[in-house]
């Protein structure tokens, strides 16, 4: 294994295991797996890239600090060359972590200076410039991520919040250190360095700022970033004649479908409404949910009773509904009743011979996957062919695979739901 992540959630290991292994013309990218977690066994040789999804996007610190040292300790031992901390490309956390904390460890760990700061993915409209973070024209605080329900971001200036999470000294790459090159941009990282600066905000407006960067960090044992700061990662290493550039594997998965969302953001809300009015769907009662009235088994008789016609489960309310319910049942208990009402769901799903499952939300994605996996007995997950920027196909298993894919919450056009299952199974 050449490159190995340690990603803060599941959809954001997709996103980034699906920039590995599309990489970029004419190199390629890398064999890629991503795991539910930190696998208990080696893994497969062939790997070239390996993507751990952990649940530390929003653990209380220490468990998400022992856990990311855990998912490092078992990538050094598959012999990687190269570690990426990846977080979200709006930078979620609070102003205690996790992204600070979690970055400082590996850090010293891996006894690595200048780590570069870089969430941007231009292709979804993330870019940094000046140290702050945008969404296409619109600063991360105006965004609506000021109003997550677990970690509103209301500062877009990278430098300032992530010196709230850490004691280390923070820097800046500005974006015309990328005009004259990787070799220039290397030679203000080593500046940076020589500061004493432990941390490098880097600036990214374009898919070639992450390039050049990408070519710059070749030699840099940790770099930490969204899903684009791996652009330009799996191509060091084919011209250095370590891997071969054939990333992508794919054999279509046809059967049985269902759809579950459990994120409340705009986007998603947006593809749920489209998604309602041709296909059967069904709106979770939180409420009977906490009370138990409202089980997996409900949701399983709905999508079975709508087998064939793209049946989707949600629970994607506007923002002062979801402060409601927390307010009335609490922001832990809620989300953790419909996180294991996700897994059951999905551990049914795949008992009775549903093969392609589609899920949206982070917390959601993260509960489904491990459900899956866990129903399989299997912990990688094969990257399959990009559904739309970000979100790949992966499948689990080999004899009898399924598919799914993790949405991110913001991520995906109106039509991802239908989108997904057609690329599934070939006619996409």
């Amino acid at each position: 294994m050449l490159i190995g992540v340690i990603a803060d959630d599941f959809t954001g290991a997709s996103d980034i295991a699906n920039t590995l292994a599309k990489g970029v013309i004419p190199e390629g990218g890398l064999k890629t797996a991503q795991f539910a977690g930190v696998p208990q066994n080696p893994c497969d040789p062939s790997v070239e890239a390996g993507v751990i999804s952990l649940k530390s996007r929003s653990a209380p610190i220490d468990e998400a600090t022992a856990d990311s040292l855990a998912a490092l300790k078992w990538l050094r031992e598959q012999g990687c060359k190269q570690i990426v901390f990846k977080y979200c490309s709006t930078f979620d956390s609070t102003k205690e972590g996790n992204i600070g904390p979690v970055a400082d460890a590996l850090a010293e760990a891996l006894d690595a200076q200048a780590v570069v700061v870089c969430p941007a993915f231009p292709t979804t409209g993330r870019t940094v410039y000046q140290g702050h973070l945008f969404v296409f024209d619109t600063l991360l605080s105006e965004s609506g991520m000021q109003h997550h329900p677990l970690t509103p971001m209301t500062d877009p200036d990278l430098r300032r919040w992530l010196s709230h999470q850490t004691p280390s000294r923070i820097g800046h790459l500005p974006l015309k250190s990328f005009l004259t090159g990787a070799h220039e941009t290397k030679n203000i990282l080593s500046a940076e360095m020589m500061k004493g600066n432990r941390f490098i905000v880097a600036d990214a407006v374009t898919d070639s700022d992450l390039l050049v960067l990408g070519e710059a960090l070749a030699d840099r044992p940790l770099v930490t970033g969204g899903s684009g700061i791996a652009l330009g990662l799996p191509r060091n290493f084919i011209r250095a004649g370590l891997a071969k550039g054939d990333g992508v594997q794919f054999s279509p998965v046809s059967g049985p479908e269902a759809v579950l969302a459990g994120s409340c953001s705009g986007a998603t809300r947006g593809q749920v409404a489209r998604h309602r009015h041709n296909h059967p769907a069904l709106a979770i009662d939180v409420p009977a949910v906490m009370s138990g009235s409202l089980t997996a088994e409900d949701l399983v008789a709905f999508l079975a009773a709508n087998k064939g016609l793209a049946p989707l489960v949600y629970s994607s309310g506007a923002p002062d509904e979801v402060n409601d319910l927390q307010s009335q049942f609490g922001r832990e208990a809620v989300s953790a009743k419909l996180d294991d009402l996700f897994a059951d769901t999905a551990r049914m799903l795949v008992k009775n011979g549903y093969r392609r499952i589609v899920v949206a939300g982070g917390e959601t994605s993260g509960a489904v996957a491990r459900a899956v996996t866990d129903q399989l007995g299997v912990s990688a997950m094969k990257i399959g062919p990009e559904i739309d920027p970000g979100i790949p196909v992966l499948t689990v298993g080999t004899d009898d695979p399924v598919a799914i894919a993790l949405k991110s919450g913001n991520f995906g056009s109106e039509d991802f739901f239908v989108k997904a299952l057609s690329k599934m199974d070939g006619a996409l």
